[in-house]
């Protein structure tokens, strides 16, 4: 079973580990749900079921929806894919899905991911077009087989389309960068889901044309044409109070992060 799932038994990946860890035993039948754990009161503004979040987006008026889902806080190349999906699926609104549950070390917190979402959605996308909510869900980082999972998660919450980036839910080099993409086309099925994927490269600040382009879809630029920061190194601007530049991160968004890597430097 961590074969088909993971499509690989490495005791180091972090989903094989999590998952062997928990027994030799699964049991199957009816579910009942008895409540969402700490998610309802630890995020009320936030968490919703997939069954309130049709009803939401029913109430907004829209016919179409593209998903994004996210473990990360969002900085000016997600934001600019969200706009880019929208117009190029020509959807009425955005649903952002944020994952609530347990994350890798080293993973910012969902409280701040929270606040520094809603900060951007706030103050740079146009009014009543971005629905914000989360869900209870553990990463699995099981690549191209948790992508069907997670369009799953979005067809029942009422979305037309999802965007499937470069190596979605994947860590490591355990899977190929368009595995997680691939997979709706060789294996997925025709007709099996209801939902559409939106494909997305790598999205960067383009120094050349002064914005943020998917860089698979732009000619005549070299690696040095386009602004990139590890992972590592924002983390040590952020902690060391430094400003992010301003194409990589609206500056609201930095200050959030920026209070909380200092927090916890100061812990």
């Amino acid at each position: 079973m961590v074969e088909k799932v993971f499509r690989t038994t490495d005791p180091a990946h972090p989903g094989v580990a999590a998952f062997t860890s928990m027994g030799n035993y699964l049991v199957s039948g009816p579910i009942k749900v008895l409540n969402f754990s700490y998610f309802e009161r630890d995020f009320p503004e936030t968490f919703r079921t997939a069954y309130q979040i049709r009803e939401e987006i029913s109430k907004m008026g829209w016919e179409k929806v593209v998903a994004f889902q996210t473990r990360n806080p969002m900085h000016r190349a997600h934001e600019e894919l969200c706009k880019m999906a929208k117009e190029g699926t020509g959807a009425d609104g955005i649903l952002i899905h944020m994952l609530l549950g347990k994350l890798k070390k080293g993973d910012i917190p969902a409280d701040v991911r929270d606040a520094a979402i809603r900060k951007m959605v706030e103050l740079y996308f146009p009014p009543n077009t971005v629905l914000i909510t989360g869900y209870g869900f553990d990463m699995l980082y099981a690549g191209p087989r948790e992508a069907v999972l997670h369009a799953i998660f979005r067809q029942n919450s009422g979305c037309t389309h999802l965007i499937v980036g470069r190596d979605h839910a994947g860590v490591g080099s355990y899977y190929g960068p368009f595995d997680a993409q691939a997979i709706f086309e060789e294996e997925v099925p025709e007709g099996a889901l209801e939902i559409d994927i939106f494909k997305a490269d790598h999205t960067a600040w383009s120094k050349k044309l002064n914005k943020v382009v998917m860089m698979s879809r732009v000619e005549n630029h070299s690696k040095d044409d386009f602004i990139f920061l590890s992972g590592t190194k924002v983390r040590e601007m952020l902690s060391n109070g430094e400003p992010l530049p301003e194409e990589f991160s609206r500056p609201e968004v930095a200050e959030i992060l920026g209070n909380y890597y200092r927090s916890e430097a100061n812990t």
